[in-house]
């Protein structure tokens, strides 16, 4: 069965990487093409800096969150039901997962609202609480599928993840260290020449590294949320109580 399709719930995972990814790009080449970044390996957060890319990247982002908080709770609530059927974890474990990646999905709003050049103080503290948080999340998901492993994954995609969630965790960190070394932190365009230069590329390469690991990471979810592999579905159901006037 072919990992791009949109088998069960498998639409959510699949629509959140496709999207991120475009949220990422599609601000850059528009950044690119007007000339307000340089095109080698500019900060995530300088490709919506200004307009009009700034608001092509506000809203993209704010949809990112948005489908990463879905994505979270459904993944979640597949958590809770096989941890039913076969107990590996701790419930508040995943609770607790679920707390940070929501967490983390609070700080792509604040990166998309408080943009770089307007308010850069409330920008960089939702950027610290997406990466952070982001990486808690992947890490603590990873630790949850080998507990589930091999009832309902494969060790295979436990060993894919963990992987994804090792190489972020190691480049969000230089990622912060290098850019508290950058004095000039609002600049756009930087040179080889420029002071501090060697920082801002590290911990540009690094950001991006972050970036796609998380898209990445979700990307093997896909499998997970297909009605023929582990019988997802998802249900709202109202109800209205007979005394309710």
């Amino acid at each position: 069965m072919a990992i791009w399709n949109f088998q069960g719930m498998a639409y959510m995972p699949s629509i959140l990487v496709i999207w991120s990814s475009a949220s990422f790009i599609v601000p850059y080449l528009i950044s690119v093409l007007n000339g307000h970044v340089v095109p080698f390996v500019p900060y995530i957060s300088d490709t919506g800096a200004n307009p009009p890319e700034s608001g092509v990247f506000g809203f993209m982002i704010s949809v990112s969150a948005v489908l990463g908080a879905a994505t979270m709770y459904t993944r979640y609530k597949i958590v809770e039901k096989q941890n039913d059927t076969f107990r590996f974890i701790n419930n508040s474990f995943n609770i607790l997962s679920l707390a940070i990646g929501l967490l983390g999905c609070i700080g792509m709003g604040i990166v998309a609202t408080f943009q770089e050049l307007a308010v850069p103080i409330v920008h960089d503290v939702g950027a610290l609480i997406t990466f952070i948080c982001g990486v808690m999340y992947i890490f603590c998901q990873s630790l949850i599928s080998y507990k589930s492993c091999p009832e309902w994954n494969s060790i295979g995609t436990c060993r894919i993840r963990m992987t994804i969630s090792v190489v972020s965790i190691m480049a969000v960190f230089p990622m912060f260290v290098c850019a508290s070394f950058v004095i000039t932190k609002l600049k756009l365009h930087w040179t080889p020449e420029d002071q501090g230069y060697p920082y801002h590329l590290s911990s540009a390469i690094c950001e991006w590294i972050v970036a796609f690991g998380f898209i990445s990471y979700f990307l093997t979810f896909i499998k997970d949320f297909q009605v023929g592999i582990q019988g997802v579905s998802l249900r709202i159901l109202t109800e209205i109580k007979d005394d309710f006037r």
